[in-house]
């Protein structure tokens, strides 16, 4: 099982660029070598679904706004972020 959270297309649309994380964020390499082997069975089950005069080339990426998001959701959780937001919201309180 995988997501697809983005597709990006060229302005030409002959270059699709697919975003994948597998479930659980595991095995990330051994599912984007199998997507490689398959790559030329995916463009063929793509050009017969969308309606486009040429199939795409793709290339399959992972996605790595998931562990982007979790190391900002770390830094927003370390006591010297927490402090500062409480500073704030004490400076909040007293402008009110």
């Amino acid at each position: 099982m995988i997501t697809v959270p983005e597709v990006r297309m060229s302005p030409d649309l002959r270059l699709a660029t697919i975003y994948i994380m597998p479930l659980g964020g595991r095995d990330a390499k051994e599912v984007l070598d199998a997507l490689e082997r398959n790559k030329r069975y995916i463009r063929g089950e793509i050009g017969r679904r969308v309606n486009l005069k040429f199939a795409p080339e793709i290339r399959f990426r992972i996605d790595e706004r998931f562990d982007e998001a979790e190391r900002i959701e770390k830094l927003l959780r370390t006591p010297v972020v927490q402090r500062d937001l409480s500073a704030k919201d004490l400076d909040d309180e007293k402008d009110e």
